[in-house]
């Protein structure tokens, strides 16, 4: 099999597993930048594309690649990939469920104990002298613990339910919102309560988004949304950029309506300096923490995410069905 990789050659290198299949196949390294022209030059028989997750692969292009038989996200989204194309043409659309929510969980807590204890604020006042200035202000104003929050999971899928456990043992009261609500024994499983979407948002001091991106969630956090949030809650995003409304979520950070923003995801990627939400006023910066996209990108979920793509190409070599195909292929 032919496998073009639209992506850094040393990463994938580096987590290639040791697979006899692997040694089989044909493989072509690009840039994930390159153009749909670059790719139909250097690879026009290709029969699986390995692609990064916000890589866009569209219906023009996925027509144009006769051999075509797999395309496989490199992470869990797949939302930039034409689905509807892909089918018509009977070519599998695969990602990497659950590869990360490990990690994507751990990044959703540090975003939260970051804002909840004021960690940007702390470490520039002791790295410039004004420690006890820090800590006199703190004492006055108070520190929440993550322990006396109500925190709301948006969406309930692996890296929701990965947050949940890490969650827990914090002693939070935990609620999640899904399309579709667990029974009983699921909910105890969880620890979880379920709320609707618009209770969840106005109970709770901590909503954390862990949905994709469909028509039904694409910027999802508008107004409305946020409008029925505390004033004083904090809002996480470690799923899509896309989920937000970003100048609605602007606006309420600078008329004080939003206490903060954990967010790991911003869109576009790449996030350009004068993005709304990263040029804020200097006064409500500290009330937002970035992390740049990197939840999910340990060492550990990238073998995993690795060893599941290569076992799927093997798959489809072998004429068998991939598993977590996510455009309706029979």
């Amino acid at each position: 099999m032919k496998v073009t990789i639209l992506g850094a050659r040393e990463r994938y290198e580096r987590y290639l597993p040791e697979l006899p299949a692997v040694l089989r196949q044909e493989r072509t390294f690009l840039d994930k930048h390159s153009s749909r022209a670059e790719i139909l030059a250097a690879a026009p028989d290709t029969e699986i594309l390995f692609v990064d997750a916000i890589t866009p692969v569209d219906g023009a292009m996925i027509r144009a690649l006769p051999r075509l038989k797999l395309i496989h996200s490199e992470g869990v989204a797949f939302d930039k990939i034409d689905l509807t194309a892909a089918r018509e043409r009977g070519v599998y659309v695969c990602n990497n469920k659950g590869c990360n929510a490990a990690a994507v969980a751990e990044q959703a807590v540090l975003l939260m104990l970051m804002l909840l204890r004021r960690a940007l604020q702390g470490d520039r006042a002791v790295r410039s002298g004004r420690q006890m200035e820090m800590k006199e202000r703190c004492m006055g104003g108070g520190l929440q613990e993550l322990s006396d929050c109500r925190v709301g999971l948006v969406g309930f899928g692996d890296t929701a339910r990965a947050t949940a456990q890490r969650l827990a043992p914090f002693g939070c009261a935990l609620y999640y919102y899904a399309r579709h609500r667990l029974d009983r024994d699921e909910e105890e499983r969880w620890q979880v309560r379920y709320l609707p979407l618009e209770e969840l948002a106005a109970a709770c001091d901590i909503v954390s988004l862990h949905c994709p991106v469909t028509e039904e969630t694409r910027g999802m956090v508008d107004e409305a949304f946020l409008a029925r949030m505390k004033p004083t809650a904090y809002l996480i995003d470690t799923a899509r950029g896309e989920l937000l409304d970003d100048a609605a979520v602007r606006r309420a950070l600078v008329e004080e309506r939003l206490a903060g923003a954990g967010l790991d995801t911003l869109a576009p990627e790449p996030v350009p300096a004068d993005h709304p939400l990263v040029d804020l006023p200097e006064a409500v910066r500290d009330r937002v923490v970035f992390s740049p996209h990197l939840g999910g990108i340990t060492e550990s979920s990238f073998r995993r995410a690795h060893l599941h793509m290569w076992r799927n190409a093997e798959r489809v070599a072998q004429g068998l069905r991939p598993d977590d195909i996510v455009n309706g292929m029979e």
